[in-house]
């Protein structure tokens, strides 16, 4: 008889330990074992939560090197309770170690396969029961998550109309359950002790809002209230607010934004010609909100503008010049520049930065992270076992995403969710953005050194979004070329390997639509592909989400600088009053309940996993773990400089701040 030292590693949250009877079976390549049961001298306590157990089970004969093991689990008459086990290790006779994730909820009395932790594809496999594991993995995936059409022209999303139809592997933990749950429960009770979400009516005055900004603030909310007014700060906004991808050099003047050197340049200081040839002049074109249908909020139709606005950077500032409100030029849309009144200008300031919401949101928040990450997470589980490489590498990476995203859909945008209700583009207008903005998606705009390049903004100064994510891209990039490399050292591997070829392929039909002109690969050729596609998906998962998600409250919560909604129509003359602004924001109850949704959207739970953060530990080869260590050396220097630069700023970047944010879209 040989013997086998066999040790459980139970996951620590809550409820993961059972005391059911567990069975293990253990598989070589000479031989497999019997099913033993695992006994202990602690009985039922020995698989407890957070605990190691250790166990031992004894064979005939040697059974070569182990590549397999199964599980299952009994329970007790009439008492069933599930397991969820991080990983377990096997000492062999000869003295060898054997890791096998597991890092899944068993709740039922079936038999589950899992492989040892050395990644291995598809095509290398030899032996038939690893390629019968292997099949049968992938045929439970395909059963537990399915593709969906969310709308026609959209990403499809994973099927279920609940977190609770989802795998509980994949649904938040129970302590980001509750934490969640009471934050939002609170959320409400508060804005229904104040009486506030049922008050239908205008701000009377700026100090009104103002009282109830104060109950809940932030250091940059407070900037924000200070500086909302100022020109520099609106352009700020531009590089380093919650839409940092918006701005792009502009080559030639649109021919519907009739601006002239004397409207920009008084008393011939310059010349718009001269100013754009030196890459000094810059566009903002909302172009995909024009012609939506604007929202109806508590009975009163809502106003949404299309609006041009034009920046100069001037030596390290970067100012507005002019702003339209409507994308085709006539005599009741003017140009709005600085030189006007102080309320006309900061009215169509106001217009813009509603529409920069709305862009925002459905767009480079919704679309780009959420719905992307989703797509991106479900071709992955339906077609890449864990054994395979790119899961070990990503699968932390797709943390949270379906359960918030399925939240998303029943809270924020149903048909009774709170952005269809409280925003001017809520209801269908919003889907017609987000399926323009899925249209003209293009691969380079998702990679954030094409995007710069493409977007001709490389040279303009404190553009800390710009700095600090292509510092990240590039640490992301060596780290998943180190991985990668190990695993494909020649393009025939990567061409070899199908189930790479499904998963790009499935993020291309599902994801893109089979769009061809969004230049999304539809299949991989070489190892330099593959590298960067999957370093854009780990940036846009983490880093991208990030940028544009944990801001929302800091730049949100004062109402002026960022309405959700407007209730008056855009001015088409010169020569507003400060009493037409009033009107025009968004009203008391409508203000207070997108104030309570973006708090609730920037509050990180306390089972937060930053980037670089891999405490499951999917992979067992001593190279790829090595990586994985220069990776978090390298994020954690370039979270000290981020941190020195800040402490000069009077306004501190910290979104991309690696020490500050997470692993995956899970908020």
């Amino acid at each position: 008889m040989v013997k086998y030292e066999v040790t459980v590693y139970n996951t620590n949250c809550a409820f993961a330990g059972t005391t059911n009877n567990v069975y293990i079976k253990l598989v070589g390549s000479e031989r497999e074992g019997k099913r033993n049961r695992l006994n202990s001298v602690k009985g039922s306590r020995a698989l407890i939560k957070g605990d190691v157990a250790h166990f031992t089970v004894s064979c005939r004969k040697s059974l070569g090197k182990l590549f397999l093991i199964e599980l299952d689990k009994q329970h007790f008459p009439f008492f069933q309770n599930s397991w969820y086990p991080s990983k377990v290790e096997v000492r062999s006779p000869e003295g060898d170690t054997y890791c096998f994730p597991v890092h899944r909820w068993i709740t039922d009395l079936e038999v589950h396969l899992f492989r040892e932790g050395k990644a291995v594809k598809a095509f290398e496999e030899t032996h038939t029961l690893a390629k019968y594991a292997r099949e049968q993995e992938l045929i439970g995936r395909k059963r537990d998550y399915c593709w969906q059409e969310l709308k026609k022209g959209l990403p499809h999303c994973i099927k279920g109309k609940s977190p609770l139809s989802l795998p509980p592997e994949v649904r938040f933990s129970y302590t980001k359950d509750i934490e969640f749950g009471w934050t939002a429960l609170t959320g409400k009770v508060e804005l229904h002790l104040t009486g506030l979400d049922k008050r239908n009516m205008p701000w009377t005055d700026i100090d009104a809002f103002e009282r109830v900004f104060r109950c809940k603030t932030t250091e940059i909310s407070e900037y924000v209230e200070e500086h909302w007014q100022e020109d520099e700060f609106f352009a700020y906004q531009y590089l380093n607010g919650v839409n940092p991808i918006m701005i792009r050099c502009c080559e030639v003047l649109p021919e519907n934004f009739p601006v002239n050197d004397h409207m920009v340049f008084l008393s011939g200081q310059g010349s718009l010609t001269e100013e754009i040839e030196r890459g000094n002049i810059f566009l903002c074109d909302y172009k995909r909100l024009d012609g939506v249908t604007a929202n109806t909020i508590n009975g009163k139709k809502q106003y949404l503008m299309a609006p041009l606005v034009l920046l100069h950077k001037r030596e390290d500032k970067l100012m507005p010049i002019a702003i339209q409100l409507k994308q085709t030029p006539a005599k009741d849309n003017p140009i709005f520049l600085p030189t006007d009144s102080e309320y006309d200008w900061l009215m169509a300031k106001i217009f813009v930065r509603s529409a920069d919401f709305q862009e925002h949101e459905l767009n480079v928040h919704l679309l780009r992270t959420h719905l992307l990450a989703e797509v991106f997470a479900v071709s992955l589980l339906r077609n890449v076992p864990m054994v395979h490489p790119l899961y070990k590498l990503l699968v932390p990476h797709t943390r949270y995403t379906f359960h918030i995203n399925i939240l998303a859909r029943l809270l924020l945008i149903s048909e009774k969710g709170a952005f269809t209700k409280f925003t001017a583009s809520g209801g269908e207008a919003m889907f017609t953005i987000m399926k323009r903005s899925l249209s003209s998606m293009t691969y380079k705009s998702l990679c954030i050194p094409d995007d710069i390049v493409e977007r001709g903004v490389r040279d303009i100064p404190n553009y800390y979004y710009k700095d600090d994510g292509l510092k990240l891209w590039d640490i992301i990039f060596k780290f998943v070329e180190g991985v990668l490399r190990y695993y494909y050292e020649t393009d025939d591997v990567v061409v070899k390997d199908s189930e790479l070829q499904d998963w790009i392929r499935d993020i291309f039909e599902h994801g893109f639509l089979s769009q061809e002109q969004t230049g999304i690969p539809q299949k991989f050729s070489t190892v330099a592909e593959l590298i960067k596609f999957v370093t854009m998906v780990i940036f846009i998962c983490s880093c991208q989400h990030s940028a544009v998600n944990s801001g929302q409250y800091d730049y949100g919560a004062w109402m002026p600088n960022t309405p959700t909604s407007l209730q008056h129509p855009p001015p088409t003359t010169k020569g507003r009053k400060e009493d037409i602004m009033m009107q025009t924001l968004p009203d008391i109850s409508t203000t207070v309940k997108a104030m309570s949704i973006l708090s609730l959207l920037s509050k990180e739970s306390s089972d937060f996993v930053r980037l670089g953060q891999y405490p499951e530990q999917y992979f067992s080869e001593g190279f790829p773990r090595k990586q994985i260590k220069r990776f978090q050396r390298e994020l954690h220097k370039l979270s000290v400089s981020i941190k020195a630069r800040n402490d000069k700023l009077s306004l501190p970047y910290t979104y991309l701040d690696p020490a500050n944010f997470e692993n995956s879209v899970a908020i």
